[in-house]
């Protein structure tokens, strides 16, 4: 088992390297626009040096370890724009996914930001690096001021109820919050329904343990059946859907908002139901 190990890692490093050196990625990360101030980051303490020391991972997992396949990313238009996404599989591999196929499949390249929870930037270490790679506090100012740059931004409106869903819920959208949609019209910025799949199967949880959680700092503890959440090698397919524009006024009432909100949750659902149907293994 050792001899195994030691060979996927040294095979893993290869891939790495050949990943990092490649004039392809160099090349792609060159035409990711930025707004750097004089302390070479943004607003947001997004550090392109520093995703270029880190994006080799992210690559490798997208690439070889997750055998990642995306459909309808041509439906990622230019300028503003919200993907929503289901959330799931205890630690977020999906939204890294989702980011690197914008960054890795699209034309042009797109950069993704993600807006995280608020016990993330309490987290030490964690909290830095989500900075770092351009992830952003997910309150209604800073995601409209994202937006107004025309930024494209990545929304889990299922928030960690869906991240820690336990194995009989599976493919199941948690509720949304309604938050993001009136962000949505508000800015007047499409929203790509964003599915993914392959994220329930790669650390299933038979419960989550909020007081578990609280020793640890966040809202609940995922109890997997290797105790640990460290993610299997699902394979995942992610299916960007056609941009849907909502209109109206966005301090509607909460029940006419919600309208739309599960008009969006039940396109989304669909869209898992079919991925569901069209893959043969959970492995490949």
């Amino acid at each position: 088992m050792a001899g195994k190990v030691l060979a996927f890692a040294n095979r893993a490093s290869e891939q790495i390297g050949e990943i990092i050196s490649s004039p392809e990625l160099e090349a792609r990360l060159d035409r990711i626009p930025t707004r750097l101030s004089d302390y070479g980051v943004d607003a947001f303490g997004f550090d392109p040096q520093y995703v270029k020391r880190v994006i080799g991972l992210g690559a490798w997992v997208y690439r070889h370890y997750h055998r990642c396949e995306a459909f309808g990313i041509e439906n990622i238009p230019d300028g503003r724009c919200m993907l929503v996404s289901n959330h799931s599989g205890q630690l977020p591999m999906d939204g890294a996914m989702i980011a690197m196929a914008m960054f890795l499949e699209r034309e042009p390249p797109r950069f993704c930001r993600s807006a995280i929870e608020r016990f993330v930037p309490e987290t030490p270490f964690v909290s830095t690096f989500m900075a770092r790679v351009g992830q952003f506090l997910g309150t209604p100012e800073n995601a409209k001021r994202l937006l107004e740059a025309e930024e494209s931004l990545l929304v889990f409106p299922e928030g960690v109820r869906g991240l820690n869903k336990v194995w009989s819920e599976r493919y199941r959208l948690q509720a949304f919050g309604t938050g993001f949609m009136r962000l949505a019209i508000d800015a007047a910025t499409p929203i790509v329904p964003t599915v993914v799949i392959g994220a329930e199967e790669q650390s299933p949880s038979i419960f989550a343990s909020r007081t578990l959680g609280k020793i640890f700092g966040v809202p609940a503890l995922p109890i997997t059946p290797t105790l640990v959440p460290f993610p299997a090698p699902t394979r995942y397919r992610i299916y960007f859907g056609k941009p849907m524009v909502f209109s109206g006024d966005s301090n509607d009432e909460d029940d006419v908002i919600r309208a739309k909100v599960d008009t969006l949750r039940s396109a989304m659902q669909s869209m898992i139901d079919e991925g569901l149907k069209a893959r043969e293994h959970v492995f490949w």
